[in-house]
């Protein structure tokens, strides 16, 4: 089968008609999806071996950590043969019963945003998206009879484009509303029982997003944007009173708050770039690394804070005297759990690598024992036969970038590996590693897994997103060039991979970073695999009119500025082509309902690829150099893939089946 050719317009963008062009019957999707299911047949028996491999790792019923909300422990259960999980509670003395079944909307992909039962153990307020556009609809659900509510026309209360915050306060829920643009701009609050109905907080500065959380006695709603926060709270006993500002907003402070019994806490970078802990104002607790979270619990304060390049969970005493200090092993990866009730004795935490399956703890406040609370089930699985490590590249500017590796204790670092190495680096996020299973029939094939820890993302510090985006986002890409060709052994020392066979793969922003080292370091990738690819960001970002543009300027430019303009087409991927004699294979992945990147931008890409290369991106063997194929989802599916957990392995099982091919290894 030939590979599809698109239009191309003779214009400065020729592309550019794809923007209007999303729907699942557009013709250019179809047929580039129709030749790579024609392509993928070529890797069959790899892809059936991987996926066996996966279907067995994953239980028949799978069950997540339980939240204790009341007197209630309410968690998520999927039957065998099911795709699709059910919400579920239990108490003392009484059986289990189904409250959510999402198979009942009779979609192939189902997504709760909110969960949220009331405390008195009567309503549950859901929202679901059933096509994965992130527009979700809430209903309010009697959890004893199990019955939608209806309004006093008769009809179930269905409120459409709500977004992934809501709390209760008493009778009252708390929810957030989207615009057009997916920005969840406005506050309202419902009774259900009533119907009465009211907007609490409008939020008309399109950089900003606003989240509802509980704390404590408090609702707090936050606005926030890239760079500058204001918080409001409305006491829980008083639903109906108007909200309070906390601090206000000034440009370029960023904060969040927590209610501590009579107190206000507040995560702050007025005065510390790296956030200081303040308690009525005043600073507390120690100061030594990036403070990210903080929670307010009985006679305790717990925080999160990146120390040393890596997670550091603290529990102080009111006073920020550190009373427990929790520290990852290493390569692995701690996080705070879901915290919901102030008066808990303990806190509740997660520990996870890419090889130890995802566990919770409550850790005791007062003797910082920890006793287990879940842990996700894999049938058949060792974790005593991996092991990872952190080793340091050095980025030509002198930058140190951690990179994480992980591999089977039987494969070498001594240059003969093959390797796929994972990376983000955007929007200050943590991306450490974290368990699932399509890493594992990697890893027994003998493939390092490298996750590099690069400028733009979080793991480190404030500086390292401060130098890793807006006109330092080139900083990004070289940091992962440096981390592969450090192990490649090409920068100094011994090979620690096989540099022939390195494998790359990135999704959203981290797309956006395979389309530029695929650019800037073309032959250092036997295969790049970008999933949901930001390629096309300088139009983005000149387009108002689609989500994620007017928020994101402070993240990666305004390009109605000429310098940042110009910055952004310097390593935008849809502008700067590799030479198709140079290209690594490429494996690219969409969807049609994705509201974070449109489909039009990895399809774009792809037509320009096709278009420049004589042979179309088509060669003989799926994963030789310069191949592409482009895996678009024209069905129902997010930003994150499929929600049915057997269609998202098969779609693991795919990609890694072509991981395997670039390298060179014989996966069946």
């Amino acid at each position: 089968m030939q590979p599809p050719i698109a239009r191309r317009d003779d214009q400065l963008d020729p592309y550019a008609w794809m923007r209007q062009a999303t729907k699942p019957d557009a013709p250019h999707l179809a047929a580039e999806r129709a030749y790579y299911n024609a392509r993928i047949v070529d890797l069959a028996p790899t892809v059936g071996a991987v996926l066996a491999e996966l279907r067995a790792l994953t239980p028949d019923t799978e069950r997540s950590v339980g939240r204790d909300i009341g007197p209630h422990t309410y968690y998520r259960m999927t039957a065998p043969g099911q795709e699709l999980p059910k919400l579920a509670r239990k108490s003392d003395g009484s059986p289990k019963s189904t409250i959510l079944d999402l198979a009942e909307f009779g979609s192939p992909y189902a997504a709760t945003g909110v969960e949220e039962p009331n405390p008195d153990g009567v309503l549950l307020a859901y929202s679901v998206d059933l096509n994965g556009n992130e527009r979700y609809c809430l209903r309010f659900r009697n959890m004893t009879d199990g019955a939608d509510l209806t309004g006093v026309d008769g009809r179930v209360i269905a409120i459409p484009d709500t977004y992934y915050t809501g709390s209760w306060a008493g009778n009252h829920f708390f929810y957030t509303v989207i615009d057009e643009l997916n920005r969840p701009c406005e506050v309202h609050r419902f009774d259900p029982r009533t119907g009465a109905h009211e907007v609490v907080l409008t939020e008309p500065d399109q950089r900003f997003e606003l989240t509802i959380e509980r704390s404590g006695d408090y609702i707090v709603i936050a606005s926030h944007s890239r760079t500058t926060s204001e918080c409001w709270a409305i006491p829980v006993c008083e639903p109906t009173a108007a909200t309070l500002s906390l601090g206000g907003r000034t440009p370029g402070v960023e904060y969040d708050v927590e209610w501590d019994v009579d107190r206000w806490l507040t995560l702050s970078n007025a005065r510390e770039s790296e956030f200081e802990l303040l308690a009525n104002q005043e600073p507390i607790g120690p100061n030594d690394g990036r403070i990210h979270d903080m929670l307010a619990l009985y006679n305790a304060v717990v925080t999160y804070s990146r120390v040393d390049g890596q997670g550091c969970i603290r529990i102080l005493e009111r006073d920020g005297l550190i009373r427990h200090e929790l520290q990852p092993e290493p390569g692995g990866a701690i996080r705070l759990g879901h915290n919901v009730n102030p008066d808990a004795t303990f806190v509740t935490i997660m520990t996870e690598s890419f090889f130890e399956p995802t566990t919770w703890w409550d850790v005791d406040l007062v003797t910082g024992e920890r006793t287990l609370r879940h842990r996700k089930e894999v049938p058949g699985h060792d974790a005593t036969k991996y092991c990872s490590e952190v080793v340091r590249a050095t980025a030509p500017d002198g930058w140190s970038v951690p990179i994480v590796l992980t591999r089977h204790r039987d494969t070498a670092l001594d240059g003969t590996a093959p390797c796929l190495i994972y990376g983000y680096g955007a929007y200050e996020s943590i991306d450490d590693p974290w368990f699932d299973t399509w890493v594992l029939p990697l890893l027994d094939r003998g493939v390092v897994i490298a996750k590099a820890h690069i400028r733009g993302g979080g793991e480190i510090s404030r500086q390292q997103w401060i130098e890793g985006h807006l006109l330092a986002k080139r900083n990004t890409f070289v940091d992962y060039i440096a981390a592969a060709d450090y192990l490649a052994g090409d920068l100094v020392g011994s090979a620690l991979v096989d540099g022939s066979r390195i494998v790359s793969r990135g999704l959203s922003a981290g797309g956006l970073l395979q389309g530029a080292v695929a650019y800037l370091a073309p032959r250092r990738w036997a295969g790049v695999i970008a999933e949901v690819p930001f390629v096309d960001c300088l139009n983005s970002m000149l387009d108002p009119d689609i989500p994620l543009t007017v928020n994101e300027w402070e993240e990666w430019g305004d390009p109605r500025t000429p310098t940042e303009r110009d910055y952004l087409a310097s390593y935008s991927p849809y502008l700067n082509l590799p030479e198709p004699h140079d290209r690594p294979a490429l494996f690219v992945t969409g969807a049609v309902h994705d509201p974070r990147v449109l489909v039009h931008e990895p399809a774009k890409w792809v037509a320009a690829l096709r278009h420049s290369d004589p042979a179309s991106g088509d060669r003989p063997r799926l994963t030789d150099r310069g191949s592409i194929v482009f895996r678009v989802e024209l069905g129902e599916g997010a930003h994150g893939g499929q929600s049915g957990r057997y269609a998202a392995l098969g779609y693991e099982a795919e990609l890694i089946a072509w991981a395997l091919s670039a390298m060179e290894i014989k996966g069946d």
